[in-house]
């Protein structure tokens, strides 16, 4: 017999929008169970970027200062080289914001962060290795989850169940909810180079010919992102590892001894990337949120802002419904419409970049030469605020609601 629990509302992937959300709903009093497939946070391919409007969430709720002092590096500025020539494009500095800045951090400290905080509450309760496989489903509507843990199955009865499984939900899928892509030129290889004292300290993103190189400081070791046209990867693995590595090294020339650092292909990790969405975040007992609802291109890192916004709207508008037993369809429903207008908007400059920008430069193999707006962006200072606010900020930014705020500030 599998073990069998009650909860009010049971959420599947323990990403930041889970978290994020299990936090929220828990300080409020819901009953929350999180269920995370993996045996903890630990996995490089998780982004790292921390973007200012995540920042103000966390100061919302009191938590920023304990959060900034984990290790992490400032980004004040984003910029790139484009052939020859260095770009600024993003600057932080001229948002109206406490921190004006992205923070690099390691997504598993961010993660481990919140379930401390999380665990404060008696209502949090997260299950590490187990694996949601199934919904429970009575009178078509969604009434809890089947997972299987080490110790055998498991099955999790909720009033709401919320999707926050990633690009690769299988809550969605078993669900049956309706998936639309959008397509992407690319795909991405993800590996480490050492680092030295002596290297920028900025992250560093490399337009270069026939590919892209994103390096992202982690203090100790480069994390470094390598972009390649779409379905591509077999066909680099066949030239052989020496020409990756030599191409490496052209495009950053600081590190190029240290490419040699990647003995085999073993050290790196293929990433496929999808853009898509769902025309239908919900069904009834159930809701999908952040990249389950949306996946988006790791063009700016800003899938882990909305992801994280979509967790704040969602406790917003489904906390109080939760805790005193009466959601509705229509809340589930207000979610979407709160929330997906935002995503289809930063979706549709993602696309609008890789057509014009990346996939010319993965598709030509030429030297890129720095089109004209980014040749303005780099000369005039005030107009990088605009790129900054998208990346940083973000379409229609959420706030914890005052309820929300007071009822946690009266139990923590």
């Amino acid at each position: 017999m599998p073990e069998q629990i009650a909860t009010t509302c049971c959420i599947a992937g323990g990403g930041p929008a889970g978290m994020v959300l299990g936090y929220l709903l828990a300080r409020f009093g819901v009953r929350t169970v999180v269920l995370e497939k993996h045996a903890d946070f630990l996995r490089d391919f998780r982004g790292d970027t921390i973007h200012p409007s995540t920042l103000e969430v966390m100061a919302e709720l009191g938590l920023l200062d304990g959060l900034l002092r984990l290790p992490h590096q400032k980004a004040h500025e984003l910029g790139g080289i484009v052939g020859d020539r260095r770009i600024r494009v993003a600057d932080f500095t001229l948002l109206p914001v406490r921190c004006p800045f992205v923070a690099f951090m390691p997504q598993w400290d961010f993660l481990n962060y919140l379930a401390q905080q999380a665990g404060h509450f008696p209502e949090f309760d997260l299950r590490l290795r187990a694996e949601v496989v199934g919904l429970i489903t009575e009178r078509n509507r969604v009434a809890g989850v089947r997972a299987q843990t080490p110790d055998g199955p498991l099955e999790v009865r909720a009033d709401l169940v919320i999707g926050a499984d990633g690009r690769s939900s299988v809550v969605r899928e078993v669900a049956r909810l309706r998936v639309e892509c959008s397509g992407a030129p690319m795909d991405v290889l993800w590996f480490r180079l050492p680092r030295e004292a002596h290297d920028p300290r900025d992250p560093v993103g490399v337009f270069g010919a026939g590919a892209i190189l994103i390096l992202i400081d982690r203090g100790t070791h480069w994390q470094c992102g390598y972009i390649i046209p779409k379905g591509g990867f077999e066909a680099l693995r066949q030239r052989g590892l020496p020409e990756l590595t030599t191409h490496i090294g052209r495009l950053a020339p600081f590190a190029a001894e240290r490419a040699a650092a990647i003995a085999s292909w073993d050290d790196i990790k293929l990433l496929t990337v999808a853009v898509d969405h769902l025309p239908t975040w919900w069904r009834p007992g159930l809701l999908c949120i952040g990249d389950a609802a949306h996946a988006m291109s790791p063009i700016g890192g800003v899938g882990i802002n909305l992801a994280i916004q979509d967790a704040v709207a969602a406790a917003n508008i489904l906390a109080a419904g939760l805790k005193n037993r009466h959601l509705t369809d229509g809340d589930l429903r207000a979610v979407q419409r709160r929330r997906a207008w935002p995503a289809h908007a930063t979706q549709q400059m993602q696309l609008l970049i890789q057509r014009r920008l990346i996939a010319p430069i993965l598709g030509d193999g030429q030297v890129p030469r720095p089109a004209w707006p980014l040749r303005v962006l780099d000369s005039e200072r005030w107009l990088r605020r605009f790129p900054a606010r998208l990346i940083g900020i973000g379409v229609r930014p959420e706030h914890v609601a005052p309820a929300l705020l007071a009822a946690g500030n009266d139990r923590a």
